[in-house]
């Protein structure tokens, strides 16, 4: 018996999915390059990465004015990226550079805020303590209800593609969860090396 008529779109719908690389920016702890290069490597071909972040050298980063220094990320890191790629390691969560490139990835108003997905890298093991600004924006009891996503690290690429996505789509079906408020980190916290199971 032939392939029919749905069972055609459906197979054309995913070969369509699968031939889609989103533009992704890589939000990582310098501590965990190593690990995010073997992702990239792994993974690369899936989306296309943005990875270099902020760092000391930017110009704007002893600016006081929280607006110029997100729409400066925004335009000098985060591009025209659509997805950003959350990599939890143990410290990540204590990195102010990560609270910034998160700030800005959920920025509204003059850009769509980015999907935003958190992989948890193999380093962590079962333990992991994910960034203040991501937990508010993550609903760990029914995820469909929050604006972000958590994952542990992908067994195939199609659970990647899969998961980037989701966090496209949720740029419009979910913009309306996103809390952004908080104010920005003006330093880098305590590593909290020991904290949060998922």
């Amino acid at each position: 018996m032939g392939e029919t008529l749905g069972q055609m779109l459906q197979r054309m719908s995913e070969a369509q999915r699968a031939a889609t690389r989103r533009k992704c920016f890589v939000s990582y702890y310098g501590r965990d390059r190593d690990e995010v290069k073997q992702f990239l490597k792994d993974f690369g071909d899936v989306f296309i990465a943005k990875e270099i972040g902020v760092t000391d050298a930017d110009d704007f980063i002893d600016s006081l004015d929280p607006e110029y220094v997100m729409g400066r990320i925004r335009a000098e890191h985060l591009e025209d990226s659509t997805v950003t790629l959350l990599m939890l390691g143990t410290c990540t969560h204590s990195r102010r550079y990560i609270d910034w490139e998160l700030k800005a990835s959920l920025r509204r108003g003059a850009y769509t805020p980015n999907g935003l997905v958190a992989i948890k890298l193999p380093s962590t093991g079962r333990t992991v303590h994910a960034p203040d600004r991501f937990m508010d924006n993550w609903n760990r009891e029914d995820e469909a209800k929050g604006y972000a996503m958590f994952r542990g690290y992908p067994g195939t690429k199609a659970d990647l593609r899969g998961w980037i996505e989701s966090a496209y789509g949720r740029r419009e079906t979910h913009a309306h969860l996103i809390n952004n408020a908080q104010a920005m980190f003006r330093y880098n916290h305590k590593c909290l090396v020991h904290a949060e199971t998922h």
